[in-house]
């Protein structure tokens, strides 16, 4: 097993104090928005030295690369190559994130092959495909966290613009009743969002306080309206606040999990979550955000097909742990809460990132010894390391793969 190190991203929408206190480390007046522990490219994790967790510049990538066969098992280098399959992140978005989707993997790989083509370098602002790989994701609440994730169903997206004083909410409403399936969904989100029909500045403000005023008079639907009001201050004239009434809303508590799959267009609100993912830095942004925005390829993208979020109950292992199982086979992820006395096996095989969340822990290995864990500090455990157990008190995630 070796100690890992995490890679910190400092993105607007993040919090100043909820990653440092889940990490014990200081508060700075920078926002900290993700940590990630992988082998992604752009940001592998360090393999570190000593319970100080000093790194010895050594990556994760390269130790994997070095021995992929023992590091990932003949298995699952067989099936991703000599590659780390996922990417584990902790996130807290202060602020709300942008508006976006995920590719597919055919979709992420002729994307990537056609920027390379092109010679748009891979740290180019405008760069779509970071990698040729899709991103499918799984989030698990640590506190409460708000999202919108995937469309409403058509009739119900016409009734949230219905009795809204404002010409565009109106022509939407419009559009929804006139073909209420998947087409009316495709065209009011395209309208939205192309560059010929996109409304202006003004138009979005309109809704905008045509919500307020709602809201102020009792809203029969409080939520999507003080939503679309908190976007709307958050990100003025954007699209993106209007789009937001098209899309479901949902509340994770602490303990709950959400699929977020290839094509499924969302935006996390607020909150602080543990993220699984396919190991891929592609996002396609449509609003909400000051980054780099490629409207015609997130529509190229998305999945307008109306259905609930994917919410994704957990099956008990051992007792101690609940293992959330996501329908892909890049990742599956688990949580394990111990209380000494006594040693609890954990679930998986291949390779492994555990990372501690409270409490400190004795994570122990049929082949290579034992680490002890505290609160923020994280391991990687390689296919040729056997099963795992974990002992003393505290709370510990890990993603694998199936």
């Amino acid at each position: 097993m070796h100690r890992i190190s995490t890679t910190s991203q400092a993105y607007a929408w993040g919090s100043t104090t909820a990653i440092p206190e889940l990490f014990g480390l200081p508060a700075t007046d920078s926002p900290v928005a993700e940590v990630w522990l992988g082998a992604h490219p752009s940001s592998p994790s360090l393999v570190t030295v000593g319970a100080d967790g000093s790194p010895d510049g050594v990556s994760l990538r390269d130790v994997i690369t070095a021995d992929s066969r023992g590091t990932l098992g003949e298995d699952v280098e067989a099936r991703f190559g000599p590659a780390l399959p996922y990417l584990l992140k902790v996130i807290a978005a202060e602020h709300p994130l942008s508006l976006q989707v995920h590719p597919s993997i055919d979709r992420a790989r002729a994307g990537y092959e056609a920027e390379e083509a092109a010679g748009v370098p891979l740290d180019a602002p405008h760069r779509n495909y970071k990698d040729s790989n899709h991103k499918p994701e799984l989030v698990y609440a640590l506190t409460r966290f708000e999202a919108l994730c995937g469309f409403r169903a058509p009739r119900r997206a016409a009734e949230l613009f219905a009795g809204l004083d404002a010409p565009l909410a109106k022509e939407l409403q419009g559009v929804l009743r006139a073909q209420p399936s998947v087409e009316g969904i495709r065209a009011a989100f395209r309208q939205l969002l192309e560059p010929a029909t996109r409304p202006g500045a003004g138009e979005v403000e309109e809704v905008a306080v045509a919500c307020a005023a709602r809201l102020a008079a009792g809203s029969p639907s409080p939520r999507a309206d003080r939503t679309v009001v908190q976007l709307a201050q958050a990100y003025p004239g954007d699209p993106g606040v209007v789009t937001s009434l098209l899309l479901n809303p949902v509340t994770l508590q602490p303990g709950d999990a959400m699929f977020v799959p290839a094509g499924g267009v969302h935006a996390y609100l607020r909150g602080v979550a543990v993220e699984v993912m396919a190991s891929s830095d592609n996002v396609l942004r449509a609003g909400l955000t000051p980054k780099h925005v490629d409207v015609a390829e997130l529509l190229r993208n998305v999945d307008y097909v109306a259905a609930p979020p994917i919410r994704v109950a957990p099956e008990t292992f051992h007792g101690a742990t609940r293992v959330y199982y996501a329908p892909v086979d890049d990742f599956e992820l688990s949580v394990t809460r111990v209380a000494a006395p006594g040693t609890h096996p954990l679930p998986g095989r291949g390779p492994r990132i555990v990372l501690c969340l409270d409490g400190e822990v004795l994570l122990s290995s049929a082949g290579d010894g034992d680490l002890h864990l505290r609160r923020g500090q994280s391991a990687f455990a390689p296919a040729s390391d056997g099963p795992l157990s974990v002992s003393g008190s505290g709370t510990l995630v890990q993603a694998d793969v199936p």
